[in-house]
């Protein structure tokens, strides 16, 4: 199979390799001995990769190794019993080997791809959908009705939250830094756009009635003491990642004065021993795609000989819905 691989930890620029390897045995780590073999159409490019190419992000397989965590694909194999049979659409989460032609996923992070959605879409899903699922619902404590200001509201992560706080009753403010962006956002369905710029704390709590309920932030850095200071009594910040680069700090008399919260969302690490809430979520994320909520806003798209300029992409703060590589 064509696959890139990490061969070094340098940086987008000179970390990957275009290689042909074999195909993978259908097992994979999460379920030793059974596995969905995936032809891989579409795979996956998130800020974990670029973080993975440096030798940064928390998982560091030893080199080399296939990246990827996200695949849209047909699937070739499946274990008995599996939800999933041969030749099925499928979006899947493989948590390493998606920038392949051929990558394994556990059977319970495999989930049909509708009709009406691209491959791409498929490789759009599962990471960013579940997460703002997730991170909403089980950690944000969402309720319907309540506020919801996004940040970086144009990225992968940003345009599912916002469809999905809006499948779930909610409201929404998102936060952008050009026209472009806010055009994005606003079709992935942000009812408000502020600028990163500007005094967007004021102006949600403004747009608000007084305070937003539930902050999402994948950003962190500068933003992150605003991001309370916005929040309505009983309001909650939900941390999800650090695009940004910076890790803030709390100062805790604020959620004190406040009766405030600041909640970590850590999707990957709280699923991945629990196949049943995987499998939930999953029928939640389906449940918003038939009422119309939910479609992946697929953004550029790379051949998966230039993986390192999708990185760069991300690394640049350009990247706009979600970043692909059409395998």
């Amino acid at each position: 199979m064509r696959a890139v691989q990490i061969v070094e930890l340098s940086g987008p620029d000179s970390a990957l390799k275009l290689v042909e390897l074999p195909d993978p045995q259908p097992s994979h780590m999460l379920t030793p001995g059974s596995g969905v073999l995936v032809d891989v159409h579409a795979a996956g490019v998130s800020f974990p990769e670029l973080l993975q190419s440096r030798g940064e992000y928390q998982f560091k397989p030893p080199l080399p190794f296939v990246p990827g965590s996200e695949v849209g694909g047909v699937v070739r194999s499946a274990p008995d019993g599996a939800t999933v049979r041969p030749g099925d659409r499928v979006a899947a989460f493989c948590m390493l080997g998606g920038f392949a032609s051929v990558a394994v996923a556990p059977e319970h992070f495999c989930f049909a791809l509708p009709d009406e959605f691209e491959f791409a879409h498929g490789a759009a899903l599962v990471l960013n959908y579940h997460t703002a699922w997730f991170a909403l619902r089980l950690r944000g404590r969402l309720a319907g009705g309540e506020w919801v200001l996004v940040h970086g509201a144009a990225g992968g992560i940003g345009t599912a939250t916002l469809q999905v706080a809006r499948g779930l009753g909610a409201r929404t403010i998102g936060v952008v830094s050009s026209d472009e962006k806010e055009r994005v956002a606003r079709e992935a369905g942000a009812e408000f756009v502020v600028r990163a710029d500007g005094a967007w704390k004021d102006e949600a709590k403004e747009i608000a009635g007084g305070g937003v309920d539930v902050v999402l932030d994948p950003v962190g850095g500068d933003r992150f003491t605003d991001s309370i200071r916005a929040l309505r009594e009983g309001g909650r910040v939900v941390v999800v990642g650090f695009t940004g680069g910076a890790i803030p700090e709390v100062r805790v008399n604020r959620l004190l004065l406040g009766n405030t919260d600041v909640v970590g969302a850590g999707w990957g690490a709280y699923v991945m021993s629990k196949p049943e809430l995987t499998r939930e979520i999953g029928g939640e994320i389906a449940a918003l795609i038939e009422h119309g909520f939910v479609k992946p806003v697929v953004g550029a798209r790379f051949g998966l000989e230039r993986a390192g300029e999708a990185l760069k992409l991300i690394d640049g703060r350009g990247a706009m819905g979600k970043v692909v590589l059409e395998v």
